[in-house]
């Protein structure tokens, strides 16, 4: 519990109606979660507008109503709070409440559209390694030290943002790695944060469907940056053109790491095959299980941050060796009779999808088969959809078009998209099968000895989404089992 005035310190309110000096028991931002003593902070989102809901929450107990519109009945039990921007006040009233956590432990973001969850993860891992308390945000899960928890959004709302860094302080955290996400930096999720750190890899198509176009979705990655304070370190991909766009403006010390161009933290790939690769950075030889030229890029930029934080050289590349790869980046399962290799990948985007088979195609020894299964999210980005299957059987020899997570929409509208991206000469090589385990199932059975099948788009997840409802899924175990089906 806090006193409301308490909470409101730098946070500049336009008027106060009520009691400042109340008791303050939880935040909320969503109705449904509000008890007696709470405060209700009335945020318009992109599907409802928390400002409709305000007299519910009254009703529940609230008795602390932040809102950028004062409802037509006051009550006087309850003290309201008029704000400019709700979105960014419940970040700055959450940090408050949970004592700023973020001060008290190095936050380091990494933003870009590919390889985010890679890249925080390995810093998770190569901390862990070197005996650290670490925290850990991402796509794939939130973790304390060894502690899992689910994870429901690339970033977490700004309160449970502030309630795990809070958890993370109490058991004695030094760091927290976290992905920033596009959307988390337009809705003020971050707001609060100080941030110790940032990391910008990439920037290609993603996320139109919210931002619409390309020049607000590098403006959204761009302010993450703008707002670091001078305190930050700021380190960015000088191999994409968009990474100096990030340094623009900021405040941060400037870093930047690369393969191609001259950077502070520099990385070669020496050789690239289906045991790892041999990287060599800062003129000092690594050997990692990890695959693909990707993967070099988020090792660089791991190796980059444990610079910048102070580490040891060689305490860090030796370290970073023993690493094993994210689950659902790149891992691969082999059936034991005739050694087909299969890949599960979380490539949803053009340029990862690119990537991947770019990656596969160098490492096969060149008679190999590639079949690709791939889809495209529902109620997402469907400019994409035709792009991702032309790219798929362009760089594949066999291509299964199947569902993602179809969510809302029908499957068969989503395939009839990807399909017009493909080219004539290229549809003898297209298969469509909706259904995501047929379709697993079907790229088993046309498979032989040694051939590769990349299973692209869901890669850690473990579940479906159709109609709303989400069903148990696992793109590694239904290959598992359909190698086991068809004695594979």
């Amino acid at each position: 519990m806090r006193i409301l005035h308490d909470l409101l310190i730098n946070i500049p309110a336009t008027k106060i109606i009520g009691d400042s000096k109340c008791v303050v028991k939880h935040i909320q931002i969503d109705s449904r979660k509000v008890s007696s003593g709470d405060c209700f902070v009335a945020i318009k989102g992109t599907a409802s507008d928390g400002h409709n809901y305000i007299e519910q929450c009254i009703d529940k107990g609230a008795r602390v109503i932040v809102c950028e519109e004062l409802p037509s009945n006051l009550y006087a039990d309850v003290t309201y709070v008029l704000i400019g921007n709700s979105s960014n006040a419940v970040g700055l009233l959450a940090a408050n409440f949970y004592g700023n956590p973020s001060q008290q432990i190095k936050v380091i973001g990494v933003t870009g559209t590919n390889g985010k969850t890679s890249t925080v993860t390995l810093l998770f891992r190569l901390m862990r390694s070197m005996g650290k308390q670490v925290g850990l945000l991402s796509t794939v899960q939130n973790q304390i030290n060894e502690e899992v928890m689910t994870s429901t959004h690339t970033t977490p709302n700004a309160i449970e943002l502030q309630q795990l860094l809070k958890r993370m302080v109490d058991v004695g955290c030094e760091y927290c790695f976290m992905e920033v996400s596009s959307h988390a930096v337009v809705q003020e999720r971050i707001a609060g944060l100080k941030f110790t750190g940032a990391v910008f890899t990439n920037i290609t198509h993603d996320h139109l469907d919210y931002h619409k176009t390309f020049e607000n979705y590098l403006k959204a990655k761009k302010k993450f940056f703008d707002d670091l304070p001078e305190t930050a370190f700021a380190l960015v991909n000088a191999d994409d053109r968009n990474g100096k766009v990030m340094l623009q403006n900021t405040q941060a010390l400037r870093s930047t790491f690369a393969l191609r161009t001259p950077a502070d933290f520099k990385c070669k790939v020496v050789e690239n095959s289906i045991a790892g690769l041999h990287l060599e950075i800062d003129n000092t030889e690594l050997y990692t299980r990890l695959i693909g030229e990707f993967n070099a890029y988020n090792m660089t930029a791991v190796y980059g941050v444990a610079q910048l934080l102070g580490f040891e050289k060689h305490e860090c590349l030796t370290a970073l060796s023993f690493i094993d790869p994210p689950d659902g980046r790149f891992e691969q399962v082999v059936s034991s009779v005739q050694k087909i290799t299969g890949i599960v990948d979380y490539a949803h985007t053009p340029d990862a999808l690119k990537n991947v088979l770019h990656t596969i195609n160098a490492i096969r020894n060149g008679n190999e088969k590639i079949i690709t299964v791939i889809g495209c999210g529902g109620d997402r980005d469907a400019a994409k959809r035709p792009i991702m299957a032309a790219i798929a059987s362009r760089f594949s020899q066999q291509v299964i078009l199947t569902s993602d997570n179809p969510r809302s929409e029908e499957p068969n509208e989503i395939l009839r998209q990807m399909n017009a991206g493909v080219s004539t000469n290229e549809k003898k090589k297209v298969l469509t099968i909706a259904d995501r385990r047929e379709a697993i199932r079907a790229a088993v059975q046309l498979a032989h000895s040694n051939d590769i099948i990349l299973l692209a788009g869901k890669g850690h997840e473990k579940y479906q989404e159709v109609k709303g409802i989400k069903t148990h899924f696992d793109d590694k175990e239904e290959l598992q089992n359909a190698f086991l089906e068809l004695g594979k």
